[in-house]
């Protein structure tokens, strides 16, 4: 551990990295920059991946170094302050239940986040006897949940639209827009709808960039950019009538996949500030540094504990990977919670890795009544919308093969008669069968259970002797432990697929603003070229045209969107275009006949005569 730091930690924190150093890709927010740790992934191997993954996710909880520039970071005493005084402000809310109300929202990634610990924290109050006071907003609605619908974060309008429908005839609201790279427009227009109705809300941004890297391109069909918005939620925080809470975690661990650090960031901090704010309010104490220190404490020990099964972890890695090169399937069955924590990871696989929606895919396994109070309005979508036990059984399980790896989810504190009834299901159909289990010292795995697997992720937790609140500590890190878990297994199947290069999505669907600009920028890190140029490319291969005319580049951003959407592989063929000055023909045709979309590139960025990108 480097340094001296001003609070005990529970595990060893990286050394500073280049990302932290004045000018180090400094035309991109952190959000988006690469990180040095993982410049090699796509040449490691499953245990490598693992242990680069557990490095990148450390670094969540590094404390600030002085010598460097000088970023807020999670331990920050400014972010630390924040903390207490949004806890000041929920507080208010939950003191006045008729009046209240408190709001989390975001699209895809944030919005699922924001889903999942609004429905814990209305649990919370429920066993307390207290009405709930949590709502959540995600972009899309319902099922943005279970799909991805990445392209509804554009519109600030909507974004201002749904707010005001979940908000109607609430006189004092908490809204808390959670936007990773500072970014969302849909998140935008909530904010300063919230700016703009002082009275009633008070508005907090969560994110991960500072303000002056928020994204700043005009917003379609609006009159602001978010760094406009966050610099008005700037000025209002210094009479706290709004909050950013913004700490430096690194960039992630795949160039801009904020499913990884940012969600788990996202998380670790709202569950923070919210159970710090049961705590102290049930108590009528005030809140300390010191309260809030010891709740992030416990998700570093989560850290540790998780990262303990490394070996295990890689194998399933491998596992997966495996399958996925031979074009089947992984399925990941979670029971409660766990459940949706896997659905969301392998929703998030879609757009990060242009992945069909059956590749990863995830199942909330028993009874979800409690969880979707809107179940009708998914279940009647059709496969693409498969996520409970009922369509796994019914869509799933009868074409399931040997070369699908189905991975179980479940804490001893589950239906385990349940579980070992459709772990024999499932192997009638394959032997390929993992699990992931957690329990409680002095918990053991039934022995009739434990036989049916060849091998078990079993994570012990220790006994929390704790008040109410803190009990659901011990349920956040289990949730914590899973999302990291299959962050690395989903993520690192996709690099033995050969989907990542160096440490770049680099066949990410189009399907929003963001990941078109995005592209954008890979184009050009990997190929020299000016953004121009790359644009022009990426245009060619969208529209399948070999030249690019005025009336073309004169659209708007969101009609490339719409024709992208529906494209496969466009990133590639555009970067192989670029390398090999060739048609767009040709570039399909190599990309067709590699054996991955990381081979064809790596061919093309070995051959003579092209030019060289920054890397």
């Amino acid at each position: 551990m480097r340094g001296m730091k001003k609070y005990r930690h529970v595990i060893e924190t990286p050394d500073p990295g280049r990302w932290e150093l004045v000018g180090y890709e400094a035309a991109l927010p952190i959000s988006e920059k690469s990180n040095p740790i993982t410049r090699e992934l796509d040449r490691a191997d499953p245990m490598q991946i693992v242990q680069l993954l557990k490095e990148c996710d450390a670094e969540i909880f590094q404390e600030e170094e002085e010598a460097l520039l000088n970023y807020k970071r999670l331990y920050s005493q400014s972010v630390l302050k924040t903390m207490i005084d949004i806890i000041n402000k929920v507080q208010e809310v939950l003191k006045d239940p008729e009046n209240g109300l408190i709001v989390l929202s975001g699209s895809g990634t944030s919005g699922r986040l924001a889903f999942l610990i609004a429905t814990a924290f209305n649990k919370l109050l429920r066993g307390l006897g207290q009405l709930p006071r949590y709502t959540h907003i995600i972009a899309g609605g319902h099922r943005s949940l279970v799909m991805s619908q990445e392209g509804l974060e554009d519109s600030a309008l909507l974004g201002t639209e749904e707010l005001r429908k979940v908000c109607d005839g609430k006189k004092k609201v908490v809204f808390i827009g959670i936007s990773c790279g500072l970014s969302a427009p849909f998140v935008a227009g909530q904010l300063d709808f919230c700016m703009n109705n002082l009275d009633i809300f008070l508005p907090v941004l969560l994110g991960f960039n500072p303000v002056n890297m928020a994204r700043n391109d005009k917003i379609e069909g609006w009159h602001s950019t978010f760094r406009q918005v966050a610099e008005r939620m700037q000025k209002l925080q210094e009479s706290h009538k709004a909050f950013i809470l913004n700490p430096a975690v690194g960039p992630e661990g795949i160039c801009g996949f904020s499913w990884m650090k940012g969600g788990s960031a996202t998380k670790i901090l709202l569950e923070t500030v919210l159970l710090a704010a049961h705590k102290t309010v049930s108590r009528e104490s005030e809140i300390s540094e010191k309260c809030l220190v010891e709740i992030l404490r416990t998700y570093e020990r989560a850290h540790e504990v998780t990262y303990a099964q490394s070996r295990k972890i890689a194998a399933l890695v491998k596992e997966a990977g495996t399958s996925l090169q031979k074009k089947a399937c992984v399925y990941v069955l979670g029971w409660h919670t766990l459940g949706l924590i896997a659905i969301m990871d392998g929703v998030e696989c879609i757009p990060t890795f242009g992945a069909d929606h059956k590749d990863v895919q995830g199942f909330l396994i028993g009874d979800h009544n409690d969880i979707f109070n809107k179940e009708v309005e998914l279940t009647a979508q059709g496969p693409q919308v498969a996520f409970s036990q009922e369509d796994f059984v019914r869509i799933i399980l009868p074409s399931l093969t040997e070369l699908d790896t189905v991975l179980f989810l479940f804490t001893l504190d589950d239906d385990l008669a349940e579980v070992e009834e459709l772990v024999i299901q499932v192997k009638e159909k394959t032997s390929n069968i993992q699990a992931l289990s957690h329990a409680t010292v002095g918990q053991y795995l039934p022995t009739s259970l434990k036989k049916l697997f060849p091998d078990i992720i079993s994570i012990m937790w220790p006994i929390l002797f704790l008040e109410y609140e803190g009990n659901f500590i011990q349920k956040f890190q289990r949730e914590l432990s899973t999302k990291w878990i299959l962050n690395t297994v989903s993520t690192g199947a996709y690099v033995l697929k050969g989907k990542i290069l160096r440490n770049c999505m680099v066949d990410l669907k189009i399907g929003n603003s963001k990941l078109f600009w995005r592209a954008v920028s890979i184009l050009q890190r990997f190929t020299g070229h000016s953004q121009a140029r790359c644009l022009d490319s990426l245009l060619q291969v969208i529209y399948d045209s070999e030249v690019v005319l005025d009336d073309l580049r004169n659209k708007d951003i969101s009609t490339h969107i719409l024709v992208a959407t529906e494209k496969n592989k466009v990133v590639p063929t555009a970067l192989l275009c670029l390398l090999r000055n060739c048609s767009v023909q040709e570039a399909r045709t190599r990309l067709d006949t590699s054996h991955s979309v990381r081979a064809a590139i790596e061919a093309s960025l070995n051959a003579p005569g092209h030019k060289r990108g920054a890397d």
